[in-house]
């Protein structure tokens, strides 16, 4: 049984931790967004980009060293740092146009669509991570 659980747990290794750095790294995007948002009134999509740059700063570390454990901080860490950056834009993409359509014009709840899109978000961004990024 243990052998099992073992082989499970190492099959499935990656894609665990980096659920759980995404969820941490929502909770950095909500840190950032949601009182730029509710306290200091900025509008949903400037909230969302600023949060964003946090995020992404807070993911590119965590899914280096945690999930995709790529210890190089060499020559081609600048390179994979844009890599990280630039396949993580078509999601800023995505979110902002979402969040300024139906929060800015339509007037829905900001939080909701944070959480409806965060699920989004976090799928895309995986598959970019692990077959774009943090390729071996």
């Amino acid at each position: 049984m243990y052998e099992k659980l073992k082989a499970l747990y190492e099959k499935y290794r990656a894609t665990v931790i980096y659920l759980v750095f995404g969820v941490l790294t929502t909770v950095v995007n909500y840190a950032v967004s949601l009182p730029l948002h509710y306290f200091v009134s900025w509008p949903a999509w400037v909230s969302n980009v600023i949060a964003w740059a946090a995020a992404v700063a807070f993911a590119y570390v965590t899914n280096k060293l945690y999930v995709f454990e790529s210890k190089s901080w060499g020559r081609g860490v600048l390179g994979e740092l844009l890599r990280f950056v630039g396949s993580r834009v078509g999601s800023l993409i995505v979110e902002t146009v979402s969040l300024w359509l139906t929060v800015d014009i339509l007037k829905w709840n900001f939080l909701v669509m944070k959480l409806i899109l965060a699920v989004f978000v976090v799928v895309f961004n995986y598959v970019l991570s692990k077959f774009f990024v943090f390729k071996k």
